[in-house]
């Protein structure tokens, strides 16, 4: 019987490399559509993404890097977890050519929050998820509101929306799209948290550009 350090060791060796083909087979299989806003072609952001979508939204970067100068697209980090699936997440992450802090809320996170603030403020793209890595559904965490208030970056909200998908029934009701369908990709114009907004204010105001994506998408 092999070890749990030996079977863990073999899922980050060789699910990685799995999923970053499956994801490629499904990528090319679908049709394609970009609905991005100019301004992330200019100064960088912070990409606010919700857990459950976060599967395709590499292609979206690779997308929109095409289109940015090389002293723009100077590299995206991605917050991830310490657990063992935020490690296999870093793995993957690496065949897109996207980099890794690793931290959350729960651990690590003052951290990754100091991290990420430098990084910003030296012209990075940052992207996290303001409801993970454990939620709740669809919730703001203050770190997010924290990264664009100290920096003056603005949040950038990032969805992906797929005609045809399957629906796991977890917390994030994480989306996994069938082949032959169609991803639509948004990134909408952001906006800058302000020193005097209040917390409670700049995380109302990001989950209703959040949602305004939904009203977007019945429009296409």
């Amino acid at each position: 019987m092999l070890s749990k350090q030996t079977k863990r060791k073999l899922l980050l060796f060789f699910l990685p490399r799995i999923v970053w083909a499956l994801l490629w087979v499904l990528y090319l299989t679908s049709r394609r559509r970009f609905h991005l806003h100019e301004a992330m072609m200019h100064k960088n952001f912070v990409a606010a993404f919700w857990h459950g979508e976060f599967l395709m939204l590499p292609f979206l970067y690779r997308y929109a890097k095409k289109q940015m100068g090389k002293e723009r697209a100077k590299g995206f980090y991605i917050i991830s977890s310490q657990h063992f699936d935020g490690e296999i997440m870093v793995k993957l992450y690496k065949y897109f050519g996207l980099d890794t802090l690793r931290g959350s809320s729960s651990k690590g996170g003052l951290k990754v929050l100091i991290e990420s603030i430098q990084l910003l403020k030296q012209g990075y793209d940052m992207g996290i998820t303001p409801d993970g890595p454990k939620g709740p559904y669809h919730s703001i965490a203050d770190g997010v509101i924290a990264m664009s208030q100290k920096t003056g970056v603005p949040i950038v909200p990032l969805r992906v929306k797929f005609s045809k998908y399957w629906e796991l029934k977890t917390w994030d009701r994480f989306k996994i799209p069938k082949p032959f369908g169609t991803m639509d990709f948004y990134a909408i114009e952001g906006f800058s948290v302000e020193a005097a907004m209040s917390l409670a204010e700049a995380k109302d105001k990001l989950l209703a550009y959040m949602d305004s994506i939904d009203g977007a998408h019945k429009e296409v």
